[in-house]
């Protein structure tokens, strides 16, 4: 049995919302869903690694030559103003399968899952594991990063099947950690394989789909790309086994002034990859009936310690990933289902942990508690979401938006600062002196939600069996 133990609580909103329904209210999952029901779509959910806002040629990349992508842009919906939930891997990645701030899991959520830190609670309810539910076939192939090691794995927390690797960053050739292990497993077995990361994850991501078109499925892709080592297709293998690389974690970057080069060979294999992906929805005609989500994990690196510089591009924005400057968690994300939705641009407000109540809604699975909202009133009908204050931390950074108005906290010890994003994208003009009452009333709620978060360290959810795997 598995239960959620944290408090369940809704995202601070300006205008008071019902409270959420007690977990002992909530229906449990159908065992069986009736066969009357329509057609529950498919899901392909596509996450890139340290993906700029400007790295793509539909967010105006002049340099990356991405025409999968920005087709997949053109037949969809581009959101200009979506935010992944951290500016860091781990982060992100738990709010996306839990529905849930991160915050909520503890301090050492809002960055990266390291050796010295266990995993994602088994208790955690997934998405993955509310699909698996409602007769979704799971997979995820590339990247894990919410436990290292049994039992904090991917097939422990619903997902059928896994190929990839479970810690932050390995060789795209040789996949290797950076500590020197191997680290591509199959299922929870070390398997090494030939070949380079996107390649694989794209060739596995194809047998999957072809072996479950006749099913409903969840198709989980959180691609390596573009995080380091800044590796392409044809760069050179760094990382040997045994070796430690925490000095040397990088890749062979012959000049360290100008890193483009190699992140843009791994951005158009990203884009290569999309494509396959999305040439074999419609090979076997099922672009129909599949939803396909492509974001970010976080926003990119613009230079890094050690010389690194000209790495990613966050386009107009401020910051780069690890800040709360846009840049830092402002990503790129397209919605994809030509048969249901229709192309435009979206400049709503959404979070990666909207994504988790979107798709439950979408696989006619029970509601679940969460942060996030259900966007499919947006997607189909073009309904605005409602006003809601939204909150990031790492460390002693911190923001909060509120409409337009963006509270930013840089560091312990550092005045607030305040931006009109609308007029501002770049946040280059501090309000803070010009409107103390709002800084005051954006302040208040940044201290109640960090207190709700201190006090819900594990939240309560309905017991579901877990699945055998």
């Amino acid at each position: 049995m598995k239960t959620l133990l944290l408090l369940v609580a809704v995202a601070l909103q300006i205008d008071s919302q019902p409270a959420p329904p007690r977990p002992e209210s909530l229906p449990k999952p159908a065992a069986n869903p009736s066969a009357s029901q329509p057609a529950r779509p498919n899901i392909v959910l596509i996450v890139a690694d340290d993906l700029g806002y400007g790295d793509l040629g539909c967010y105006g990349s002049r340099q990356n030559h991405t025409p999968q992508i920005d087709r997949l842009a053109a037949e969809g919906i581009r959101f200009t103003d979506f935010h992944s939930n951290g500016p860091m891997c781990s982060a992100t990645r738990t709010a996306l399968l839990t529905g849930f701030y991160q915050n909520r899991f503890g301090r050492s959520f809002e960055g990266a899952l390291g050796p010295a830190h266990a995993g994602l609670p088994l208790d955690a309810m997934t998405l993955s594991e509310l699909l698996q539910h409602v007769r979704y076939a799971t997979a995820i192939y590339g990247k894990w990063h919410l436990g290292n090691s049994a039992p904090f794995l991917p097939t422990r927390q619903g997902f059928g099947e896994f190929r990839g690797l479970l810690t932050g960053d390995g060789d795209h050739h040789t996949h290797i950690s950076r500590s020197g292990q191997p680290d591509w497993y199959n299922g929870e077995t070390i398997e090494l394989q030939p070949g380079y990361t996107a390649d694989l994850l794209t060739r596995y991501s194809i047998d999957f789909i072809e072996r479950h078109q006749n099913t409903p499925f969840f198709l989980y892709v959180p691609h390596l790309a573009i995080h380091f080592p800044w590796q392409g297709p044809d760069d050179p293998p760094h990382r040997q086994e045994g070796v430690n690389y925490a000095d040397d974690k990088w890749g062979i970057i012959p000049d360290r002034s100008n890193v483009a080069p190699h992140v843009k060979a791994m951005v158009e294999a990203l884009d290569r990859s999309v494509g396959a992906i999305i040439g074999t929805l419609k090979r076997l005609d099922l672009d129909r009936n599949t939803l396909v989500l492509f974001t970010s994990d976080n926003g990119g690196y613009i230079n890094y310690a050690g010389g690194f510089e000209n790495i990613s591009s966050n386009g107009p924005l401020r910051g780069q990933k690890t800040e709360l400057y846009e840049g830092g968690h402002r990503v790129p994300a397209i919605a994809w289902w030509p048969a249901r939705l229709r192309p435009r641009v979206c400049n709503e407000i959404v979070l990666t942990f909207d994504i988790m109540p979107t798709v439950l809604r979408l696989a006619s699975a029970p509601p679940h508690p969460g942060d996030g909202v259900d966007l499919t009133g947006l997607l189909f009908r073009g309904e605005p979401l409602p006003q809601r204050r939204l909150f990031w931390r790492r460390r002693d950074s911190k923001a909060v938006r509120e409409g337009p108005w963006k509270l930013m906290i840089p560091g312990a010890n550092r005045p607030p600062e305040l931006y009109h994003l609308a007029d501002d994208i770049g946040e280059s003009r501090d309000l803070a002196a010009q409107q103390p009452d709002r800084i005051a009333r954006m302040s208040s709620a940044l201290k109640a939600w960090e207190e709700e978060m201190a006090q819900s360290t594990r939240p309560n959810f309905p017991d579901l069996p877990k699945q055998s795997h």
